[in-house]
């Protein structure tokens, strides 16, 4: 009888798929990517301010565009006109599930100086937000 030549066992893991797994995924990541940036389009001052700290909680985000309409950022919450009130109820809310949350004010460099004052003093007042922030586009994107 004829004795069988016995086979080694290969014990290699074959990557090629997993790579071809992980480019179709980047190239979906690469497309969708530009598609999820949200917000409102506001022309922010320019001025010279220290950045938040990147160790600290990713803020909330509300917003004065240059009619007057006020908005919120929460997460991946879509950007849809709101009042004043419903801004200020939305971050209280958010503020009772994570304290310590920074909130800072994205006003239009056109908005009336007293609408984006009156946005302060209703997330301090009512909200309860300890202090607000107010965002700036740095003096080197003029």
């Amino acid at each position: 009888m004829y004795k069988r030549a016995r086979r080694r066992k290969v014990a290699d893991i074959n990557v090629v798929p997993y790579i071809d797994v992980m480019l179709v995924l980047l190239i979906i990541f690469m497309v969708t990517a530009p598609l999820i940036t949200q917000g409102v389009k506001v022309d922010l001052p320019k001025a010279d301010s220290e950045p938040l700290d990147k160790d600290s909680k990713v803020p909330l985000v509300a917003s004065v565009d240059v009619d007057g309409k006020y908005y919120l950022a929460v997460g991946t919450s879509k950007n849809e006109p709101m009042s004043a009130e419903e801004v200020a109820t939305l971050v209280a809310a958010h503020l009772e599930v994570e304290p310590g949350t920074p909130v800072v004010v994205n006003g239009d460099g056109a908005v009336s100086y007293d609408a984006v004052i009156q946005l302060m003093v209703l997330l301090q007042k009512k909200a309860g937000v300890p202090s607000v922030g107010l965002m700036t586009d740095s003096e080197e994107k003029k």
